[in-house]
């Protein structure tokens, strides 16, 4: 990570730091299916109230079944046309929303969820933000 000239370590006091795509960590939370890595983390950076990274997902799989606990999770879709699943509380039917890039998902915390990347050829690239300052992901056994 920089924090303004090339090669600085974390700062000392708060500024504007440049993270490097090839500086992302994935030494942060893990789910089957997907790879995330962390950009912006208390460890990474000293973020008080924020985690953000980058999620990639190979073509045709499925993540597992997930949530976030108490985060509020943003996401937006870079590349392929994931899907992202939930069951409706009301109906106990499964919710499909269908994206392709630039679209934004936004997931409520503590809702079950997973990430379906159906192309047989595309990698599905979503980068996501989270209001809490580490990766909390819950992985479930089902939705």
């Amino acid at each position: 990570m920089t924090g303004g000239e090339a090669g600085a370590a974390r700062p000392a006091a708060p500024q504007l730091m440049l993270i490097r795509a090839s500086e992302l960590s994935r030494t942060t939370a893990q789910t089957s299916g997907m790879v995330r890595s962390a950009a912006i983390s208390g460890d990474l950076t000293g973020a008080r109230s924020l985690w953000m990274g980058r999620t990639e997902m190979p073509p045709g799989t499925n993540s597992g079944d997930h949530h976030h606990g108490e985060s509020e999770t943003g996401i937006f879709v870079v590349a392929g046309t994931p899907a992202f699943v939930c069951r409706d509380p009301a109906t106990g039917e499964l919710i499909r929303l269908q994206t392709e890039p630039g679209d934004y998902i936004w997931v409520p915390p503590n809702i079950p969820h997973r990430e379906e990347n159906a192309s047989p050829d595309t990698a599905a690239v979503i980068v996501v933000a989270r209001s809490t300052q580490e990766a909390i992901v819950v992985n479930v056994a089902e939705l």
